[in-house]
Formats: structure tokens, sequence, C-alpha cells
């Protein structure tokens, strides 16, 4: 078979077979009467596995040695070939992303794409500074799109970075909430612990939403730090935990300035306020009494009645001040002295 046929039927074109040619690839095995090369069907087949070998990602020096060299080790070469693949395929998707991103902030002009460019290039840097500069930037300059932020925000490290995106994050509006409340259910603890944080500094209905259902999470960080925020927010389903944190010294004097707020903005509302002042009393109480065997923790929760009003509580402290536990004793004195005005 000429060569002409042999493009024709291969695909390669013949310029390429007289490269493959040169390069010792393939050599026609025959000539015709007038001097042309002459393919045989071993030449043909050799072409195959040539094209073969190419479309892996070969190139022709590798496919010489794949195909002539009998020490030539294939499962060296596949490895090597798929490492290349995967990094071609994450550059592909960090570039498809980054463009996904930059349309969907609906740039104006060529300025704001490049702006915009370089301030999630700064994002992904390996430099802190410049991670933090680029999430103040976002907001003064070309926003950057929720969902970087929050890429952004659950992946940070640095505590002064970590910050800035959170405020970053918050004042962008957005599906952030929701977004982060997907992260809830990370499989890595501290994607979800940075979710929760980031949450707790964001306002309206769908983050307090994501902070309550929270409450329940198999991860007792998780729940703690929802909590937290939900205390400082009013919201009361948050005593229980609460009290257990004052009761095991985990942001024992935020958790008990939580149940302060809890207890004072329910006093404002009528009915309501001595209610829940006196839950939340009762709740320091009967912790205080299953903790026995535990001096310190017992006088953790009697400090925290301090700022609880109601005559719950000051029936709780006139007990305290006989119990036995000396350190229980004299805070609970002092704390009816200060409510008695001294």
């Amino acid at each position: 078979m000429l060569i002409g046929e042999v493009a024709r039927r291969s695909g390669v074109s013949a310029r390429m077979l007289r490269h493959y040619e040169s390069l010792g690839l393939v050599r026609p095995t025959e000539r015709t009467g007038s001097g042309y090369r002459e393919y045989s069907s071993d030449d043909i087949r050799r072409i195959f596995h040539i094209e073969s070998l190419r479309s892996l990602g070969l190139s022709l020096r590798e496919v010489g040695r794949a195909l002539d060299d009998p020490g030539f080790a294939p499962s060296e070469l596949v490895d090597d070939l798929v490492r290349q693949a995967r990094e071609r395929i994450a550059a592909e998707t960090e570039l498809l992303t980054r463009l996904s991103r930059i349309g969907a902030a609906e740039p104006d002009d060529w300025q704001e794409v490049l702006q915009a460019v370089a301030l999630l290039r700064a994002l992904g840097s390996t430099s802190a500074v410049t991670r933090q500069r680029a999430a103040l930037s976002s907001v003064e300059e070309v926003p950057v799109p929720v969902d970087a932020l929050v890429e952004a925000v659950l992946s940070e490290t640095d505590t002064n970075v970590a910050g800035a995106l959170r405020w970053a994050l918050a004042q962008s509006g957005g599906r952030g909430p929701e977004l982060l409340a997907q992260a809830l259910e990370a499989p890595e603890a501290a994607v979800r612990r940075r979710a929760v944080r980031s949450l707790a500094g964001m306002e309206g209905d769908t983050a307090s939403a994501a902070l309550q259902e929270a409450l329940g999470h198999r991860d007792l960080v998780v729940r703690r730090c929802a909590a937290l925020a939900l205390g400082a927010r009013g919201v009361a389903d948050a005593i229980p935990t609460l009290i257990d944190m004052i009761a095991a010294e985990v942001n024992d004097v935020d958790a008990a300035d939580a149940l302060s707020v809890l207890a004072a903005g329910a006093g404002q509302t009528g009915a309501a306020g001595p209610l829940l002042a006196d839950r939340i009393a009762e709740g320091l109480v009967a912790r205080l009494d299953r903790s026995t065997s535990d001096s310190s923790a017992r006088r953790r929760l009697t400090q925290a009645l301090a700022d609880i009003p109601g005559a719950v509580t000051d029936r709780a402290l006139v007990r305290l001040a006989r119990d036995e536990d000396r350190g229980v004793a004299v805070t609970a004195t002092y704390l009816l002295q200060m409510r008695d005005g001294g």
C-alpha cells in the first residue's frame, strides 16, 4: 500500500508518516518497481500502535521506547501519565471555576474582570498577608463571588485571615449562609467548625436556622459554637448546652454571658421574661446538684447565677450559702449581698 493510500485510510497525513520514518518509528519494508514506499500490513499495524500510544499522551520518543525497548516498563509510564492527566484536569477545573465565578459577578468591563481575577488569585496566595488584604478588598473594590469566599473561609488556617474572610462573607449576603450550612456536614471536623464560626457572625433567618439546627449536631464543638451565637440572639434552645459549657469549663465566661443576655432580654418581653430567667436558674441549680464531686464546676455554676434575676435564683443562693462546699457557700453569700445592695 502506497503512502497516499495509507494516509487516507489511517487518518495520518503523509507528512507525518514521513516524519515517523525520519525518526525511525516506521520503516516501509518494501518499494515498488518505481521506487515508491510500500507499506506492509505489519507497517500499518505499527502505525496504529503509534497513534494509540500518542493518544495516551506519550511523546514520540516515549512511543519509540515503548515499541522497541525490551526493557521498557509500561507501568511506570502509565503512572506518570496518570499524574500528568490529573494535574491537567486540576488546572482546567481551577480555570473553569475561576471563569464561572468571574461570570457570576457580572463584570461591566475588562477592568473589573482583571480586578476580579487578581482578587481570586490573591485569595489563593501562600502569603497570609496577601490573603487578608484580598478578603478586605473584596468588600471595598470588585465583589468576589460568595462561593469563592465560602471556599476560602472553609480552608483558611490563619486566624487573622479567617477573621477577615468571615467579615467579608457577612457583608456579601447572598447564598453564604446556605453554603455554610451545607459545610456543617463536611467529613472534616476543621471544615465543620470553620463553617459554624462563620455562621455565628452572620445575621438573617437562614443563618439563625442553620445555627439552631447545629444545636443537635454530632460534633460537640459545633454544638457549643452554635449555642454561644444563639444565646446572644435570645434563642432559649441554647440554654442546656450553655449550662453544660459552664460545668465543663469550656468558654464558660462566654456561656455565662450568653445566659445573662437571655435572662435580661427575655425580661423585657413581659410574662415570658421571668419564666425564662427561672428556667435558666433551675437549669444551673440542677446541673450544680449533679456535679457533687466537682467542686470547681459547682463554683462556676454558682457564679453563673449572678446575673440571673428572679425568685428562683434568690432561693437557690440562700440554699447554696449553706452548702458544705465552702467555695460554693462563700460565692453564694457574696452574690446574695450584691443582690441586696451590699
